[in-house]
């Protein structure tokens, strides 16, 4: 991971990182609300997942993951409300091939827990744009 600040989300962010590099859900899905909503722009239309068992239905996408590699191009975060924006840099590799793209996230959180997310792709792996 490149470019992580030293912060309470810049933490919070290098252990949602670990948790989807070791496959664990579970401690991924930790870090969210009972009721969060995940808006995903992953696919050409927006999904949007909401409450634990949705967003464990999209989380299901990083057990394919053998690789990730994360350079964060900006950051910006605040304390109250505490949320965070940022742009990544991705490489990863999923089944043998590797990968880049570039991600955009967004994080509302609710008492230290993501209420809110928005995962959004910014470039495709192709190098279009989203």
């Amino acid at each position: 991971m490149k470019n992580v600040p030293d912060t309470k989300l810049g933490r919070m962010y290098k252990e949602h990182i670990q948790h989807i590099l070791d496959k664990n859900i579970d401690a991924l899905l930790d870090q969210y609300t009972d009721d969060a909503t995940l808006i995903s722009s992953f696919s050409k239309s927006p999904v949007i997942y909401k409450g634990r068992d949705q967003v464990n239905e999209h989380m299901q996408g990083i057990l394919g993951i053998d690789g990730l590699e994360t350079d964060i191009v900006f950051w910006a975060e605040t304390e109250n409300p505490e949320t965070l924006m940022i742009t990544e840099q991705i490489t990863m590799t999923v089944g043998g091939e590797k990968s880049e793209m570039r991600f955009a996230d967004s994080w509302v959180l609710q008492d230290g827990k993501i209420a809110i997310h928005f995962a959004g792709m910014v470039q495709h792996p192709d190098g279009t744009l989203a």
